[in-house]
């Protein structure tokens, strides 16, 4: 059994952690409150997650899928100061179609004068993503999200500004990693994600990818732990009312990307500034998938969703935007 971590809230209102199982079952965690409590306490006792679940003892049963009608699961990960928890990401990871890989080599083959900045950076990716282990391959691309502000759980909305000029869904596993006092950092394991993204705003120019990628992110409702299987494959869907406008297979893992976990989480970790002690990241892994490349449009009241083994529990959440002028208002700056 894998052993996954779920934040609920009960039916009187307190917070808790459960330990979910393959089969969809899933116990209380005595003693914590939270995955980060949780997290921290292993740390400190040099423990692994599994170990310091089977120090703190299982309690009550918990149905998830009561909680997640009623609305009482949480994100899976959050921290007590939203602002101590990093949401950042890497695209240009997965290697995509075997057409679109056909693509790419021709394009390589054209002349590296013709190349556009991603294709160079995705070659990069091929060439040196994957170095033994112990050494350091190729710097992928990097942005930030935002902090612990722009974390959304399990069927909450993902909101997107009224400035937005596209909201669309990047179906993705994303690292969950706490900062011990030793300044180490320290992957808890993996949850799916909608890396939520503004795909137009990114296409206009891609020096405005900074811009595009400030939104909020959804995560599942397990993070599981130890490592991710080498193959994951998924679905990605959009509903708009009872149709489903949209729906195509996505597939992650290291059999399918370009670099390493372990590269990627090189270049993230090896900033002192995301070392900094009691700090929560939640790294997003990239896609290969997403509805606008199929030139689809989303618009106020989609639900995405996005399910993929070996999660349990598919992630759903509703695309909202913010009022007209809400956002643009609330920019103006005071002068003091």
């Amino acid at each position: 059994m894998t052993l996954r971590l779920i934040q609920f809230v009960d039916t009187h209102g307190a917070r808790g952690v459960a330990a979910g199982e393959d089969d969809g079952s899933a116990k209380a965690i005595l003693g914590v409150s939270s995955t980060y409590e949780l997290a921290r306490a292993a740390i400190a006792a040099r423990r692994s997650i599994a170990d310091q679940v089977a120090e703190q003892g299982l309690g009550e049963a918990v149905d998830i899928a009561l909680a997640l009608s009623e609305g009482r699961i949480l994100s899976p990960i959050d921290h007590p100061d939203p602002a101590h928890l990093h949401l950042t990401g890497t695209g240009l990871t997965h290697l995509g179609s075997a057409e679109g890989r056909d693509k790419m080599h021709k394009a390589a083959a054209s002349g590296e004068e013709n190349l556009t900045d991603s294709m160079r950076m995705f070659l990069m990716g091929v060439k040196n993503g994957k170095p033994e282990t112990g050494t350091v391959g190729a710097q992928p691309e990097w942005f930030y999200k935002g902090n612990g502000h722009g974390l959304v759980g399990p069927g909450q909305a993902l909101v997107s500004p009224d400035f937005a000029e596209d909201g669309g869904e990047e179906p993705e596993m994303a690292g969950i990693y706490v900062i011990g006092d030793d300044a180490q950092a320290y992957r808890i394991g993996f949850a799916l994600a909608n890396e939520f993204s503004d795909h137009v705003v990114e296409k206009q120019n891609y020096l405005w990818l900074a811009h595009s990628k400030l939104r909020p992110a959804s995560l599942g409702v397990e993070i599981l732990t130890g490592d991710l299987p080498s193959h994951v494959q998924g679905t990605s869907k959009i509903v708009r009312g009872n149709e489903v406008i949209w729906q195509k297979p996505f597939i992650s893992g290291e059999d399918n990307m370009s670099h390493t976990f372990e590269n990627l989480e090189h270049h993230h970790f090896k900033y002192a500034l995301f070392r900094v002690p009691g700090d929560v990241h939640v790294h997003c892994f990239g896609t290969a998938t997403a509805s606008f490349a199929d030139g689809v449009a989303t618009q106020d009241g989609d639900v995405f969703e996005i399910d993929a083994k070996p999660f349990v529990h598919a992630l759903r959440n509703p695309l909202k935007t913010t009022p007209t002028e809400t956002a643009s208002q609330t920019a103006k700056v005071v002068r003091l």
